[in-house]
């Protein structure tokens, strides 16, 4: 497929006298486009020759991450297309032929750490005073204990060179048992004794029979793979199979739902202006899918049960642009409530665990019935750690699991050990796959509604943690040369970190260093600060990555904590200096 008049660029690239993220880029599109072309409107294509990545400075154009793989155009890529769908839904709304589409390369790396650099009164995550500016929605200490939290970590087994990773996902207490410790120990509170009490009691255990207890327990554990033993495992034959995302038909009965025509939002075009989506969705990845609609102009509706736990931090940046709600969907005045949201939705968001959603009686097929009845489609879109599910032979599919369990799972996070010199693996700084896997739903969401308002019906989009490192995967890692000069650069501290250190020490000590080599990343023009009712202060987050000639990309709403608004449709407020600030 071609996608503009530049040359495609290989992944074994011929010697380069600097490195191009931008050029890289465009590839990444390329191999994108070939993945999910069966996936897509096929009127998105012609806007990919549309498409420029652009920065501000040479940091736009450099690798920043002290990272082997090519998240900076892995996610650049996922922008472009993003921008593409979005210019394919304007076109049915207004028939302009082309589109400039501009995808800022600062703002796709500062995407990929948001959680990490976004603030709240200057208080980021690992400010020990920001515990108390926010709702505290770690119900069950998860967070906020470090020995709990370190319950989340990748340990090496009894057998030598092996190595599992255990995950207490938001509570501790099964995981923690599973490998024989105490729910809780008030006096180790120290980082590197915990570490050593943690990694002692999992080395009780070979990494088959920590595969057992962690089924049993149905916990969200892996053991730790390299690429090769992932792709020759039968789940990641399957998955591997897979495009990065899937857009399927539910049911083709009910008739298109043209879009509404282009509206101004507070003097701004947003191209899903009357879309309402609940989002299903608890920590990043599914939330992401969520706020990048909401940039869009949708309507998004977070919706989440008070009786379960959250991270408070990450509400900070993913809650943007949304109203949330608090409803708990086992008691029945709540569910009420519920069904008369749905009655109206055009979306639904689904970020937990695969069947937890079906168990409360609103699988895709029920609700592609409510939708047939009412006359109207609706689209499903589903976000899980592992991939594969509904595809016969997919053992893992309905395994629990987070961002650092396919980082692990996949051969990502081998691929980063050993760019740091180890012979043992280490999970990459910053949640990107969360991130890039948030993007990937967010295409798919788009293209269903694409699809809804030119085929009509039903639509199922599913993707998941696992298939967006496949597809950084497929893209191959830097050239050496470029890694050496990442590993000569970066700060020996980064370097100095092992495989049981914990994803917050890892993003702490890569922060520390990007912010010294690269300070441009940081500039008003990359981040955008606004006053948040919800968390009473100034939250400063990452802008928006994407640009599209004739519409506004940006949030009409601040950011606000879980549970803060009413369930309802009617009285959204919107904020002009959002959009223009």
């Amino acid at each position: 497929m071609t996608i503009s008049k530049q040359p495609p660029t290989p992944v074994t690239a011929p010697r380069e006298t600097s490195y191009s993220v931008s050029r890289h880029a465009r590839h990444a599109v390329e191999i994108l486009l070939q993945a999910t072309e069966s996936e897509l409107p096929a009127e998105c294509c012609r806007y990919v020759q549309d498409v420029v990545f652009d920065g501000y400075s040479a940091t736009g154009d450099s690798v920043c991450l002290p990272c082997p793989l090519r998240q900076q155009e892995a996610c650049a890529g996922l922008k472009a297309l993003e921008g593409c769908v979005v210019a394919a839904i304007a076109g049915l709304q207004r028939k302009e032929r082309r589109r400039k589409i501009t995808v800022n390369l600062e703002r796709v790396t500062c995407f990929l750490m948001s959680a990490y650099i976004t603030t709240l009164d200057g208080l980021d995550k690992s400010n020990p005073n920001i515990s108390g500016r926010l709702p505290d929605t770690d119900l069950h200490g998860a967070q906020s204990i470090l020995y709990r939290r370190l319950s989340a970590g990748l340990y090496e087994t009894r057998n030598p060179g092996s190595f599992y990773h255990i995950h207490g996902s938001l509570d501790a207490s099964t995981t923690l048992s599973m490998i024989g410790l105490p729910a809780f120990r008030d006096d180790l509170t120290d980082y590197y004794k915990i570490i050593k009490t943690i990694e002692s009691a999992v080395k009780r255990f070979s990494t088959a029979e920590l595969e057992l207890r962690n089924q049993r327990f149905r916990q969200a554990g892996t053991a730790v793979l390299t690429q090769e033993q992932y792709k020759e495992s039968p789940h990641g034959r399957i998955v591997n199979s897979l495009p990065p995302f899937t857009v399927r038909p539910l049911e083709l009965s009910t008739p298109p739902i043209p879009l509404k025509e282009l509206e101004k939002s507070v003097g701004r075009l947003q191209c899903l202006r009357g879309i309402r989506v609940i989002e299903l969705c608890r920590v990043i990845a599914g939330p992401t899918i969520g706020r990048s609609l909401a940039a869009h102009g949708a309507s998004v509706l977070k919706v989440t049960s008070p009786q379960l736990p959250d991270v408070p931090f990450f509400q900070l940046e993913v809650n943007t642009g949304k109203h949330t709600t608090s409803l708990h969907l086992k008691d029945p005045a709540d569910r009420a409530v519920f069904e008369t949201l749905l009655a109206s939705a055009d979306m639904i968001l689904d970020g937990y665990r695969p069947s937890v959603i079906t168990r409360l009686g609103y699988s895709p097929e029920a609700l592609a019935a409510k939708a047939a009845e009412r006359g109207r489609g609706i689209i499903y879109v589903a976000e899980d750690c592992f991939g594969g599910s509904g595809v016969p032979g997919a053992e893992w599919a309905d395994r629990a699991g987070w961002q650092q369990i396919a980082d692990c799972v996949t051969g990502v996070a081998w691929e980063q050990g050993n760019f740091m010199g180890l012979d043992e693996p280490v999970v990459p700084p910053f949640p990107m796959s969360d991130y890039g896997t948030g993007s990937l739903g967010t295409i798919a969401a788009m293209s269903a509604i694409y699809r809804r308002a030119t085929e009509g019906g039903s639509w199922i989009c599913r993707t998941s943690l696992s298939q967006y490192n496949l597809f950084l995967l497929s893209l191959g890692a830097y050239p050496e040369r470029v890694q050496d000069e990442l590993r000569h650069r970066h700060d020996s501290q980064f370097f100095d970190l092992r495989h049981s250190d914990s994803v917050d020490e890892v993003g702490k000590r890569a922060l520390r260093s990007i912010r010294r080599l690269h300070p441009r990343l940081f500039a008003d023009n990359v981040m955008q600060s606004a006053y948040s009712l919800g968390f009473c202060g100034v939250v400063r987050q990452p802008r928006e990555a994407l640009e599209i000639e004739g519409l506004k990309v940006g949030h009409v709403r601040a950011t606000r904590p879980n549970g803060f608004d009413a369930p309802s449709w009617e009285g959204w407020e919107e904020d002009k200096t959002l959009l223009d600030g």
